[in-house]
């Protein structure tokens, strides 16, 4: 049984971190009760970032740690695939018989065929990162990460040569928040805590910019509500009225920039007029942004992951960079733009993955483009052998993976073998050939590091798993000495030998440090995070113009990959880029899929309460749309494109722009009424120049 039982009075506080796929990466204090199971759990009021403050659905984590259908057993498939028949092994037995599938595919196809995968299910490095050693060892296919940050990363890097920016507490200070591309009241709480201490402690003003009337936009001051992917549009036609009233900061940029004299000649057209034809906006609207941010100093531009989910969403996240740097907003406390942290923290990972035998010359494997791979697409497989061998951690990709049909046909292959280490019994699980079960995270010890903020933090064991749940760092360990490279470095270390290791760079804490601390603060001082001592490219200038060929990242595919998608399209300077995925005769309406409240990414799907208080996979059409289709509220409607076809019930709603649909949430497959869910519609082709995937940048048709 995984039955929760009720707390006594006699209750402790353990402390940890929240390990899934979000920015924030909050502080956690967590009940412990006598009996050794958890209860409420809060965000620690002591963490500046956090401030006490966490969203519901990890409020009650306990309903997920001790939720009936939780996998304990080892299980080995015995009917056709998907069947749901299986069969209770031993650990050992299953762990044999991984490592058994896995030589006869590098026996029949070579080491490649074998293509371990797994993404943010956990973000703790030791769990998360340590798959990456062993395939390594074994010079299984590499994994290229592209479906969640290299968009917005990169854009975001092409102008300042580094991920990190000004402190994002420092929202509380600032007279003006740009909230841009990101639900955060849904998907980042604590941006909502300090953008509302800034109003009510400053009467700062609070701009959302996103493509629907989602919860964040329902604390704006000024809503703006525009065109999937015609975000870049907004940002030229914002500099534009800065170049064209004064607001531009010309001592700034001569100071600090490549090329403002190349960029005002280039915004000379980029008038609101142009913006508004583009974006749907009103040349009002376009006009009482630009004067409000171009007036007010202290403008914080927090730029979100929106922009990675636009097939020109590296461009346009680098134009909305652009703007507070013509403005000069980067010289002042509670100003400049902050979009990750991400290259502050220091953390070495080189014996966690085991970069010492890592081979250039293995092939790496587009996550994004799994349908692609199982299906046999030579460019996809990089023109090599097939896969015909996963080890599969930490993600849920028959679910959360673009183009559907291709991805679920894949998984059909009779020649594929799969085994999948999971907590529930998920939609990939349930193609597996092995199924193992896996701990949660206060039943493991790991390090975690805030993107959208900026603390380290320890997540120590807390509550001992069921017996026959097994950690990720377990399974990898097994399976190396099984596989003869247990020897190798990186190898044999416990959980805390290797964030000892993690934490070796010089100026970190010790683990007996950090564990006293619960976290330890890696904000760059204000001059550097401000950029105030020269941007991070060689020549110490803000890039109006960008390399996209040529600039280093961190998300540039390796050589053996190459620049990706439509590279030649990229403009000189910022402008709107039309490689999205535009509306035709044929395809009219554009669809978006941002997170639900209750869920994230497929996580917490499994949940009751998530469940109930999301109700049903629903499709967010305007009234305009809706009685020029003839729909109405509560009407199953079809919903296709070139890629498939899924069938949902409508919500009539003034929330969304006509020519726009929007379905929230990642719902498991078999919730919808056809089994097949919306990422049957989305792509997976390549965002340009550094990968990623459009999955809000959909044109589809719609009918009763």
């Amino acid at each position: 049984m995984n039955i929760a039982t009720r707390l006594s009075t006699n209750s402790r506080i353990g402390h940890s971190a929240c390990p899934h796929d979000c920015p924030s990466t909050c502080a956690l204090e967590i009940e412990i009760g006598e009996d050794g199971r958890i209860g409420r759990v809060r965000g620690d009021p002591e963490n500046s970032y956090t401030a006490g403050v966490i969203c519901a659905k990890v409020a009650r984590y306990a309903e997920r740690l001790y939720h009936p259908d939780r996998l304990l057993h080892p299980m080995r498939r015995v009917g056709a695939k998907g069947a749901g028949q299986w069969q209770r092994i031993e650990w050992e037995d299953a762990l044999d018989e991984i490592a058994e599938a896995f030589v006869r595919a590098e026996a029949r196809h070579g080491s490649e065929a074998v293509w371990p995968y797994y993404y943010a299910g956990t973000m703790g490095w030791v769990q998360r990162d340590s798959i990456d050693r062993l395939r390594h060892a074994k010079k299984y296919s590499g994994f290229f990460d592209s479906i969640c940050t290299n968009p917005a990363w990169t854009g975001y890097f092409m102008g300042t040569g580094a991920l990190r920016g000004p402190d994002p507490r420092e929202m509380a200070k600032s007279d003006c928040v740009v909230i841009w591309g990101t639900n955060a009241v849904v998907t980042q709480v604590n941006v909502m805590t300090h953008a509302t201490r800034a109003r009510k402690e400053r009467g700062a003003r609070i701009v959302v910019i996103d493509i629907y009337d989602n919860p964040t936009m329902k604390q704006a001051d000024l809503k703006l509500i525009l065109r999937p992917g015609t975000d870049a549009a907004l940002a030229c036609a914002a500099m534009h009225i800065a170049f064209r009233d004064g607001y531009a900061d010309r001592d700034y940029m001569a100071r600090y920039t490549d090329d403002p004299a190349g960029l005002e000649a280039h915004l000379a057209t980029k008038t609101p007029q142009w913006a508004a034809g583009i974006t749907g906006l009103s040349v009002e609207e376009i006009e009482a942004f630009g004067q409000l941010v171009g007036t007010t100093k202290r403008t914080f531009f927090r730029l979100g992951y929106g922009f990675s989910r636009s097939r020109n969403g590296t461009v346009s996240m680098h134009a909305a960079l652009c703007l507070p740097t013509v403005l000069g907003s980067w010289q002042y406390e509670g100003g400049g733009a902050f979009h990750t942290n991400s290259s502050i923290f220091g953390l070495k990972n080189g014996l966690l993955t085991g970069q010492s035998f890592a081979d250039p010359s293995i092939r790496q494997l587009d996550q994004s483009e799994l349908g692609r791979i199982l299906t046999g697409d030579p460019a996809a497989l990089r023109h090599g052998p097939p896969v015909t061998a996963m080890l599969i951690q930490n993600t849920n990709p028959v679910n959360v993976i673009p183009e559907q049909r291709l991805v679920r046909r894949g998984f059909a292959r009779e020649d594929l073998f799969v085994a999948v280490h999971e907590q529930f019994m998920t939609e990939t699980a349930e193609v597996a050939d092995i199924v193992l079960p896996a701990t949660m995270f206060v039943e493991h010890e790991d390090i975690y590091r805030g993107g959208g903020q900026s603390h380290i933090l320890l997540g120590p064991k807390l509550v001992n798993p069921p017996p026959t749940v097994r950690t990720n760092l377990f399974v990898i360990e097994e399976l190396a000495k099984r596989l003869g490279v247990s020897h190798l470095p990186g190898f044999g270390l416990s959980e805390r030998e290797h964030i000892e290791a993690i934490l070796s760079g010089e100026g970190m804490p010790t683990y007996e440090e950090l564990a006293a601390g619960k976290w330890i603060d890696r904000q760059p001082d204000f001059d550097t995070a401000h950029y105030l001592k020269g941007f991070a490219h060689p020549d110490g200038k803000f890039r109006f113009r960008p390399d996209w060929r040529g600039q280093r990242g961190p998300v540039r595919p390796p050589d053996n990959v190459g620049l990706l998608g439509p590279v030649d399209s990229l403009p000189e300077f910022p402008d709107f880029c039309p490689v999205i995925e535009l509306p035709d005769a044929d395809h009219p309406y554009r669809l978006a899929t941002p997170p639900a409240r209750n869920y994230l990414n497929s996580t917490f799907s499994e949940t009751k309460t998530s469940r109930d208080k999301e109700g049903r996979p629903e499709l967010m059409i305007s009234p305009a749309d809706a009685a020029r289709e003839g729909i109405a509220d509560g009407d199953i409607v079809t919903i296709g494109n070139t890629r498939g076809e899924v069938r949902i019930h409508a919500r009539v709603t003034d929330s969304v722009r006509p020519g726009v649909v929007i379905a929230e949430g990642i719902w498991p497959n078999k919730a919808h009424l056809d089994g097949e869910g919306i990422n049957v519609l989305t792509g997976a082709d390549n965002v340009a120049p550094f990968g990623g995937v459009g999955l809000h940048d959909n044109r589809v048709w719609l009918r009763k």
